[in-house]
């Protein structure tokens, strides 16, 4: 296929590359070029705007932050639905708003053509080993036709319904990751005060009913001392405050989301937004977990 792609941050640029691997046409566009270097040296083609990536392409992808940046790229004055000729196809895997999902799908309608929602989990090494989890959510018929795409970016690939149910799926997935955030920082800290070595506690719980991708993947890492995004804080942070007002719309209370939340928070505002989830660590070694009553 003919694929615009959107976005080569952390994530990105190595599920570009797969498709990029597997033989597609692509063009890609990122707000700083040179975070496309390496796959412009792979035979990519450079676009100026997401307009331009998207003009006569079958497919456009979008992979970027937040949900403005979404808006900006599909529905802005250069986005994918400004062009003369543009896909019959719109990706977004970012992890966005339901809401927005639906606003994209209506208004690529109205163009006679298909927008579904593909978020993601797995992280950075997730997009590296093209084992992704892809949660999707549109007209069946359009996520027929993404279908071999995500085949080439992920593993686990499920059709959740109707548009927005693939950002639902993935505020469900947000929800379960922030828990076990808050339970590996905890569980290493009670480690290390009754004199257990951190490292062999993680082995100990890592195949048993504690098993979670955190423990397995991102532990290690905390213990390594290794704070460098696989995924950025600033976006969890978003993506936390998405489910708080999605919960609050269904009518639901979630302590624990709301209490993962405040401390993410709060890590944020201590400038380590870029910093990887697993910094959530720094924060409970600073004995800043208190604060978060303030919030």
């Amino acid at each position: 296929m003919k694929i615009g792609f959107i976005g080569t941050g952390v994530m990105g640029k190595s599920m570009a590359g797969h498709l990029l691997a597997a033989g597609h046409d692509l063009t890609v566009h990122t707000r700083t070029r040179e975070k496309a270097a390496d796959l412009l040296g792979q035979g990519a083609k450079w676009a100026d705007s997401a307009a331009e990536a998207a003009l006569d392409r079958d497919v456009a992808i979008s992979m970027v932050g937040f949900p403005a940046d979404v808006e900006e790229i599909h529905l802005g004055p250069q986005g994918t639905l400004s062009t003369s000729n543009p896909p019959s196809l719109l990706i977004d895997m970012t992890t966005s708003t339901p809401s927005l999902a639906r606003s994209l799908a209506t208004e690529a309608a109205a163009r006679g053509i298909s927008a579904i929602d593909a978020p993601v989990s797995g992280g950075d090494k997730g997009a590296r080993e093209a084992s992704l989890s892809i949660m999707v959510g549109g007209a069946w018929e359009a996520v027929d036709r993404a279908m071999p795409l995500f085949e080439i970016m992920g593993r686990t690939i499920v059709f959740m319904g109707d548009a927005g149910a693939g950002q639902h799926t993935k505020m469900a997935n947000q929800i379960l990751v922030s828990s076990s955030m808050v339970g590996a920082c905890e569980a290493i800290l009670y480690a290390e005060a009754a004199g257990l070595d951190p490292r062999k506690m993680v082995e100990a719980v890592s195949q048993g009913a504690a098993a979670t991708w955190t423990i397995q993947n991102l532990a290690p890492r905390m213990l390594d001392g290794d704070f460098e995004p696989g995924f950025f804080v600033e976006h969890f942070v978003k993506d936390l405050g998405i489910a708080l007002t999605e919960s609050a719309n269904l009518g639901l209370d979630l302590p624990g989301l709301a209490g993962a939340a405040r401390l993410y928070r709060l890590l944020e505002s201590r400038g380590l937004g870029r910093k990887g989830t697993q910094a959530l660590l720094l924060l409970y070694r600073e004995g800043g977990v208190a604060a978060t009553e303030n919030l």
